[in-house]
C-alpha cells in the first residue's frame, strides 16, 4: 500500500514530512515503541514526546527519483522517515548493512545527503508500512503534511541512542504506558501523537498493527473544530481506525 503527499490546493502551504513508528515486540507484553522527547529550545513542539521523523529534504526527493518508483512522493517520504530515524536515534530500518549504521549516522549529522551517507548500502523501502497521513489546516508558519509509517526493529539493530541536539531523551515504551505517563503529567503529547498512540494501543504486536493498517483506508486527516454539547472540540473522521475522534479544544496541544 502506498500513498502520496501531494499538496491540497484548498489548504495553505505545508512542509512535507514523514514519521516512523518503530516496534520492538515482546513475548508476554504489548510491543514497545521508540519515542523521543524534543528539546525545549525547538520552535515546533518543544518538550513534546513524539515518534522520530521530520521534514522531507531535497536530497530525499532526488534519491527517490533515482529508484524508479511509481510513487516517487511516497518513496521520498519513506526515505525521509528512515533518514530522520537514523539521525535522531541511530536505528536504521530497511538498511542492508547494520554494521555501517553508525558511520551513516555520523555522515548525516555532518550534513551529508542520505544518498551520500549510504554510499553503496542498499535500502529496502518495503520494510515500511503506511499507517496514517496527517495535515493540520491551521494558517501559521509551522504546519507539517506528515506521513506515518510502521516498521519492526531488526533483530540485529544496534542500540538506540538519543542525538542530544533536537531530542533530549529516548525511550522504548508501550502505547498504553506512554498515554498513562501523559495522563500523570510526565509527558507532553501533541494532538496527532496522542490520537495515534490511542490507535496503536489497541494492538498487542507489530503484526496486529500492520494487519489493521492494511485493512484501514489511508486518507489525509485534517482536523476541524466542531461544537459538541456547547463545547468546541477538535475532531477527526470516525472511519479511519481511531478510537478517540474528538477532544475539547481547551485541552489540546497542537504544536
Amino acid at each position: 500500500m502506498t500513498t502520496d503527499i501531494e499538496p491540497d490546493a484548498t489548504l495553505p502551504p505545508a512542509i512535507p514530512a514523514a514519521t516512523l513508528i518503530v516496534f520492538r515486540d515482546r513475548a508476554d507484553a504489548p510491543s514497545e515503541l521508540l519515542i523521543v522527547e524534543r528539546s525545549s529550545r525547538l520552535a515546533f513542539a518543544p518538550g513534546a514526546t513524539v515518534f522520530p521523523g521530520g521534514r522531507i529534504d531535497p536530497g530525499d526527493v532526488a534519491l527517490a527519483g533515482t529508484l524508479g518508483s511509481t510513487a516517487p512522493a511516497d518513496a521520498a517520504a519513506r526515505l525521509a522517515a528512515i533518514r530522520e530515524t537514523i539521525e535522531e536515534t541511530g536505528v536504521a530500518l530497511g538498511v542492508a548493512e547494520p554494521t555501517r549504521v553508525q558511520a551513516i549516522r555520523a555522515a548525516l549529522q555532518e550534513g551529508a545527503t542520505l544518498a551520500d551517507a549510504l554510499g553503496d548500502v542498499a535500502l529496502d523501502l518495503g520494510r515500511l508500512v503506511p499507517f496514517a497521513h496527517w495535515r493540520p489546516g491551521e494558517r501559521h508558519a509551522r504546519v507539517f503534511d506528515t506521513l506515518f509509517y510502521l516498521a519492526r526493529l531488526p533483530a540485529d539493530a544496534p542500540p538506540a541512542r538519543v542525538d542530544s541536539s533536537e531530542n533530549v531523551r529516548l525511550d522504548w515504551a508501550s502505547a498504553r504506558d506512554i498515554l498513562a505517563a501523559a495522563a500523570r503529567g510526565e509527558r507532553a503529547l501533541i494532538f496527532p501523537t496522542r490520537r495515534n498512540l490511542e490507535r496503536l494501543a489497541q494492538f498487542a504486536s507489530y503484526d496486529e498493527a500492520v494487519a489493521h493498517a492494511r485493512a484501514t483506508p489511508l486518507r489525509r486527516i485534517t482536523p476541524w473544530i466542531e461544537p459538541r454539547d456547547g463545547v468546541d472540540h477538535l475532531c477527526i473522521p470516525d472511519d479511519l481506525g481511531y478510537p478517540v475522534t474528538a477532544e475539547p479544544v481547551d485541552r489540546v496541544r497542537r504544536g
